[in-house]
């Protein structure tokens, strides 16, 4: 049946160290919401807990060795169970995921390519981020070998292109349709999104979508500000001691934007984002294997203050999507992305109404 919270909702105490309180935790429950993080460190037990004693589990994990190593040790175990674990429902990476297939079903045709922007916009009070983010990326960056090693052992099916192939950009480029410079977005959106599009493909038997995603950054003093700092990151990330200084001084390294705090009331208040789609692929009726695209669309997502508002709105409706769209969900359980898991539930329309909105920009055009 539907889940229904009493009047009162309990208080249950347990700690990632202790696998008992975990156990206990999670037989009382159909879902958790896994909110530890860094997941690298924290967010394997409650998964190994949740799926032994067969509770579903959603994360908002932008870690791509945490989710695909998740995916490795527990996916065949949580089919079993008939549990769903399904990662990064967070702003990483539903605004990507769900995007590229909003974009899909929005063209009258076949989508074959994607590219994303994001463009965050702040108030007067600026931008500012948990520092259990940047710790994420520092040891993520650190670790990128071992995420190489990973996917060998998962031994993914390579997905095939279809249609005209996507052309990869440089790492900085100016973009004409927004008149700011771009970067390569450095998240996990990507990774994501491509896991979706293979099980799509393997598994339904759709046609894949390439995707790029990119990040809108503004003029050149910016640019400039931003490439200092990154080169500095990527420095001080090779090294012991220089992590140890990026995860102890994360505002002086970020400029500001990374602290121990995290954002004020009123610069989430003042923040939002937008996610803009620009897809391409062939009219209804027209061989993707043949010729040069023909058909074009533009859509974008739009919400508020990514980290801390945006991201709770779709981690809760990601969850009652898997409570209540059950009839929608893989046949399966298993560890899941989440267009993967919700590309025929209701999840969209949950997130338009709570404020996460999805819209067509511009029509197909021949």
């Amino acid at each position: 049946g539907k889940a229904a919270p009493g009047n009162e909702v309990g208080l249950l105490l347990c700690d990632v160290g202790d696998a008992g309180s975990l156990a206990t935790m999670a037989r009382q429950t159909r879902l958790v919401l896994n909110c530890v993080g860094p997941y690298r460190f924290f967010g394997e037990p409650v998964v190994e807990a949740c799926v032994e004693n067969g509770a579903s589990c959603i994360d908002i994990s932008g870690e791509p060795q945490f989710l695909e190593g998740m995916y490795l040790k527990y996916n065949e175990k949580a089919a079993e169970k008939g549990v769903y674990v399904v990662g990064s429902c967070g702003f990483d990476s539903i605004p990507a995921d769900m995007g590229v297939l909003y974009t899909r079903d929005k063209l009258k045709g076949t989508l074959t390519a994607v590219e994303s922007f994001l463009s965050v916009k702040s108030g007067p009070e600026g931008v500012a981020v948990h520092d259990g983010t940047w710790k994420s990326a520092v040891y993520g960056l650190a670790d990128e070998d071992s995420l190489k090693k990973l996917r060998r052992q998962i031994g993914y099916a390579p997905v095939p292109v279809v249609g005209a192939k996507l052309k990869k950009r440089g790492f900085l480029f100016y973009s004409p349709e927004f008149k700011k410079y771009c970067i390569t977005f450095m998240g996990s959106d990507g990774s994501v999104v491509k896991r979706t599009q293979r099980y799509l493909h393997t598994e339904l038997q759709q046609t894949p979508v390439q995707y790029g995603a990119y990040v809108t950054l503004g003029g050149l003093g910016t640019v400039i500000k931003l490439m200092f700092m990154g080169m500095l990151f990527l420095l001080l990330v090779k090294f012991n001691f220089g992590r140890k200084l990026l995860t102890k001084y994360p505002k002086f390294f970020s400029g500001g934007y990374f602290t121990p705090e995290g954002p004020t009331q009123k610069q989430m208040d003042g923040t939002s984002f937008t996610m803009t789609f620009f897809g391409e692929g062939y009219s209804e009726g027209q061989d993707p294997q043949k010729g040069k695209p023909n058909v074009k669309i533009c859509t974008e997502v739009k919400g508020p203050e990514p980290g801390y508002i945006a991201t709770p709105i779709a981690m809760v409706q990601a969850g009652l999507s898997l409570l209540e769209d059950t009839a929608s969900l893989p046949k399966r359980g298993g560890v899941y992305s989440p267009g993967a898991a919700f590309s025929k539930t209701k999840l969209i329309d949950r997130l338009n109404k709570r404020g996460v909105e999805f819209s067509v920009i511009s029509k197909p055009e021949v």
